[in-house]
């Protein structure tokens, strides 16, 4: 071999050595420089993990710690087929890892077991599935000849927590769990308008549920820190870890006693009546606390799914009707109010015409003739002339205004939303004939809450409360952070008024009354019945009515309020008129309060004197 051959190839040696160093050299400036970045995003998603604490959601509560709405804590089990994987490639001893594999597959029978899953399915979850890589996908996790392997498997969902206590301590590599808390009603059915859902997605719909979340939905907590080699945590590389916080309770001031008692009467309503709908409301006069508010049809919470939107509304505070007779609280009060006239001031109620300001108006019909009628007469005769004639006797601003204390034509204020303001138009925009007919409850438009806080309006001295549904609110500990106490909108009579007009309200259940046959001996039942013709293709027709049955009791020192209107019930020959279709079931609710609430009846004596004094207290 010549000197020159041989320099020749220790020259290329060194070149071929010069050249892979230079290609390392160049790996690494790509590595280090040009990849660097990509690099670490890679490396820090391979070894950081967060892991979710899912916030508990707060319960619902009625006012005496029943539970209405509450989270059932459940667990979803997966399977990371590349965790066990890794975990069983730690040791390398082939021994040792294939001891490992049999004891976590013995681990996987018993988890069938707990599952009631079959052992063949289990051991698939365990063994990563191939699939074509998707052009998005991470070319760097687990690729193998154009194929990637599947890493997630589920298992189970709604597994209950004493089942994944018994999971847990099998310490079965590659395992994965997810607690979350699935929204549950016991009552299914109760209080249905009122405490809303939660829907499939885990957002709050309706009632209190939505209106109140930001209270009940508490906080996730998580937790951020590193994984070995076998993705276990390693507590000691935590880098940040945020506690998880409970959501509050929120307790109502519903009874479920008393939400059962007008539910199953809403039940009998429908069933024999089939109206298009029907709402019962209860409440405190003096507080304005709801203690029951149901309508008819109603829908299980449980199910929400199955239920038409339309039966998920909460008719109590969206349906506008007109209010009938009951609004004739409204000219009695305001003419008894202001000193216009007593309860003995007469009236002609035979005559269907009246000079007012000039000119003749026709007066409404009545359902009976009358000639002259007191004003005590004009309320439990219910007579839509005299009703008239209070409203003319005060004029056409005076009525409005009155009718705007009462809380017409304006939101109740009710805490969960939702509701409509009615139609009460101002005297402006009036036609000839408004002055007569508004003081019937015609022209003018309500929900059933707004006719029910003017009716307790008269129960509690005078006094608009804003209706009051929730108690309080309290945090994850039981403490009370939040409380509501009575809210007084307004004056609306005079103590002295109210307490007059209640007696005269008392004697409708009276022999002459219109809801004459519906009193309790002994519990003063006040109340005024309510019958209007509905708009059908604009008209009012006579088949078609909402029957309502507003009063309260005792009158003398009222404890309740109560109403029943029912939405065009089916009755042969179309007399669904107030006193037929809800007088009954407001005698039969007030039978059940006055002993669950145990009201106590007024002494004979109480009573007399009330009647010398003309009523006041």
């Amino acid at each position: 071999m010549s000197k020159g051959f041989a320099n020749n190839r220790l020259t290329l040696l060194s070149l071929g050595v010069v050249a892979c160093f230079m290609a390392v050299g160049v790996r690494l400036v790509f590595l280090h420089v040009i990849d660097r970045d990509e690099l670490l995003r890679f490396v820090d998603k391979a070894r950081r993990q967060i892991v979710i604490e899912h916030a508990r959601r707060g319960t619902i509560l009625d006012s005496r710690g029943n539970l209405l709405a509450t989270s059932r804590s459940e667990v979803t089990i997966a399977v990371d087929a590349w965790a066990l994987d890794e975990f069983l490639q730690i040791d390398k001893n082939p021994a040792k890892r294939a001891r490992r594999a049999a004891e976590q597959q013995a681990k996987r029978v018993q988890l069938a077991a707990l599952l009631g899953l079959p052992v063949d399915d289990i051991e698939k979850a365990f063994v990563p599935a191939m699939r074509a890589i998707k052009p998005e996908a991470d070319q760097r996790d687990g690729k193998v000849d154009g194929l990637t392997k599947d890493r997630w498997v589920k298992l189970r969902e709604g597994v209950d927590e004493p089942t994944f206590a018994q999971i847990e301590a099998l310490n079965l590599r590659g395992l994965t769990a997810e607690r979350i808390y699935r929204r549950v009603y016991p009552g299914n059915e109760l209080a249905a308008h009122l405490i809303g859902f939660v829907n499939k997605e885990g957002s709050a719909a309706a009632g209190v549920e939505s209106k109140f979340d930001l209270f009940l939905k508490g906080e996730d907590g998580w937790i951020e820190s590193e994984k070995d080699g076998a993705r276990r945590e390693m507590a000691q590389f935590r880098t940040r870890e945020i506690p998880v916080k409970d959501g509050h309770d929120v307790v109502l001031t519903i009874d479920s006693v008393v939400q059962h008692m007008i539910e199953n009467e809403l039940r009998g309503i429908g069933a024999k009546y089939q109206p298009k709908f029907a709402t019962i409301i209860v409440s405190d006069p003096m507080t304005g606390r709801i203690l029951g508010m149901a309508n008819y049809p109603s829908f299980n919470l449980n199910e929400y799914n199955k239920a038409p939107l339309d039966v998920q509304r909460n008719r109590a505070i969206t349906d506008q009707i007109e209010p009938g007779s009951v609004f004739k609280i409204v000219a009695a009060g305001a003419a008894l109010d202001q000193g216009l006239v007593t309860p003995l001031t007469g009236f002609d109620c035979g005559n269907p015409l009246v000079n007012y300001k000039g000119r003749d108006l026709k007066l409404p019909k009545e359902d009976h003739e009358f000639g002259r009628l007191t004003v005590a007469e004009i309320i439990s005769h219910s007579s839509n002339r005299g009703a008239a004639h209070l409203a003319m006797l005060m004029g056409e601003q005076n009525f409005y205004d009155y009718a705007r204390k009462f809380g017409f034509g304006q939101r109740t204020g009710f805490q969960l939303g939702g509701e409509e303001r009615g139609m009460l138009e101002v005297p402006r925009n009036w036609d000839g004939l408004t002055i007569t007919r508004m003081p019937m409850g015609h022209a003018v438009a309500a929900t059933p809450l707004q006719m029910h806080m003017a009716m307790s309006a008269i129960a509690n001295g005078g006094v608009l409360l804003r209706p009051q549904i929730i108690q309080e609110i309290r945090d994850a500990s039981g403490n009370v952070t939040h409380t509501y106490p009575p809210e007084r909108v307004g004056q609306v009579l005079k103590p002295s008024t109210s307490a007059l007009l209640a007696q005269l309200l008392h004697s409708v259940v009276g022999k002459d009354g219109t809801g004459a046959g519906f009193d309790l001996p002994g519990f003063e039942i006040a109340a005024k019945t309510g019958t209007t013709q509905k708009i059908i293709d604009g008209r009012y027709v006579t088949t078609h009515h909402v029957g309502s049955f507003v009063g309260f009791f005792p009158a003398s020192r009222p404890e309740v309020v109560l109403t029943v209107i029912v939405d065009d019930a089916q009755v042969p020959g179309g007399r669904n008129y107030g006193r037929a279709v809800a007088a009954p079931a407001f005698q039969r609710i007030a039978e059940q309060l006055v002993q669950y609430l145990e009201i106590k009846p007024v002494a004979p004596a109480t009573r007399r004197l009330l009647a010398l004094s003309g009523g006041a207290r």
